[in-house]
């Protein structure tokens, strides 16, 4: 059951970036300090950041601290 709530989630998030991709086909450039990048499709930019944000979540479970799961067993 935990997999087909995962499954749905993730294939909403699919759904909502690649309708938000076909609205706003404009083309933007990153800024950070003083570092600026090429200029990149908006959906693109946005595909790119819940996937660097999918991939942080699920390795933050083996970064923390297991000592609470070990006291529950």
């Amino acid at each position: 059951m935990v997999n087909l709530v995962i499954s749905t989630i993730s294939a909403a998030w699919i759904a909502i970036i690649a309708l938000i991709s076909v609205q706003n086909a404009s083309l933007v450039s990153l800024r950070f300090v003083f570092w600026k990048s090429i200029d990149l499709p908006w959906g693109l930019v946005l595909a790119g950041a819940v996937a660097l944000g999918f991939t942080i979540g699920g390795c933050l479970p083996l970064l923390t601290n297991n000592s609470i799961a070990t006291k529950r067993r």
